[in-house]
């Protein structure tokens, strides 16, 4: 009997296996209609390209101005001599960025957990919180670098404070306050739901938020986390505002002592470098969460 009923079983199992395998014509059609516009799609996106390179190149090559244009700005020989100091400098960025993401989400999940406080006794952490973010949300970046950076040590002259420090401090004060904001965001999307299930479970209210609050607000900002990141990428190219060698300092530095101003594209150069890895993170993420919501989390 056991015997019979494994053959059975395998027989059931074959023929299911073979149904999968089989494919109608219809089925077939479709998939060859979708190759078919894949193909087409990809040779007009290619046509389009070439044809707005080359409208490009010529509008540069017939304008009266682009060959002194080309030697100020992409002069190869300028570029290759200017790498070096820049790279050396946009080390330092690297640096500064690095330390100042790591103290940017530990105090902004600080301050976007201080603002969801509930109860009145929590009133005076929710509005010291809600008056940072405020004040550093609406003050410009630059403003902040100027004040912490010529500020700070003007109150103690004899101290000498490292100008990659101060620059560093302005950067974590001015993003702690947006990225506390797209924290709370996603705190306040969590369903209520999910905490009162916590708290039912014993958990108190530091557990709640870090097993159970916290991580799904993550997940569900996290394309606008990676975009304030690109942003700090930037912003932290201003330190030489303070005098700080970095890659945009560097590049001045060899702007003045050369006149070309090659070495500002590839401090560019370097900084898209930089960033275009988290760019092209943040989309493929982005997409990832779009086609789960429309699966319905499948996978």
């Amino acid at each position: 009997m056991t015997s019979t009923s494994h053959t059975q079983r395998s027989d059931v199992v074959e023929m299911i296996g073979d149904f999968r395998h089989e494919v109608s014509d219809v089925e077939l059609a479709r998939r060859q209609w979708r190759k078919n516009r894949a193909r087409r799609s990809l040779s007009v996106a290619t046509a389009s390209s070439i044809l707005v390179i080359v409208l490009i190149a010529l509008l540069l090559a017939t304008s009266p101005g682009w060959a002194a244009t080309q030697q100020a700005f992409f002069s190869g020989e300028y570029f290759m001599e200017a790498l070096p100091k820049v790279l050396e400098g946009m080390w330092l960025n690297v640096r500064i960025l690095v330390v100042s993401t790591v103290f940017v989400a530990l105090f902004a999940t600080l301050l976007a957990a201080a603002r969801s406080l509930r109860g009145p006794v929590f009133f005076p952490l929710r509005f010291l919180a809600a008056a940072y973010t405020d004040l550093f949300r609406g003050l410009p970046f630059i403003v902040v670098l100027y004040l912490v950076g010529f500020g700070i040590p003007a109150l103690n002259p004899t101290t000498r404070i490292p100008v990659a420090l101060l620059g560093g401090t302005a950067l974590v004060l001015t993003y702690t306050s947006y990225v506390a904001e797209v924290l709370r965001a996603g705190l306040e999307a969590v369903h209520p739901s999910q905490r009162a299930a916590a708290r039912s479970l014993g958990l108190s209210h530091s557990q709640t938020l870090r097993h159970i609050v916290v991580p799904q607000a993550i997940r569900k900002v996290t394309p606008a986390l990676m975009n304030d990141f690109i942003s700090m990428q930037k912003d932290v190219g201003l330190i030489s505002t303070l005098g700080a060698v970095d890659a945009i300092r560097a590049a001045q530095t060899h702007q003045a002592s050369t006149y070309n101003f090659t070495a500002y594209v590839v401090a560019g150069l370097l900084f898209i470098l930089l960033s275009l890895p988290f760019i092209r993170l943040s989309d493929w993420y982005t997409a990832r969460l779009q086609a789960r919501e429309q699966q319905g989390g499948a996978f």
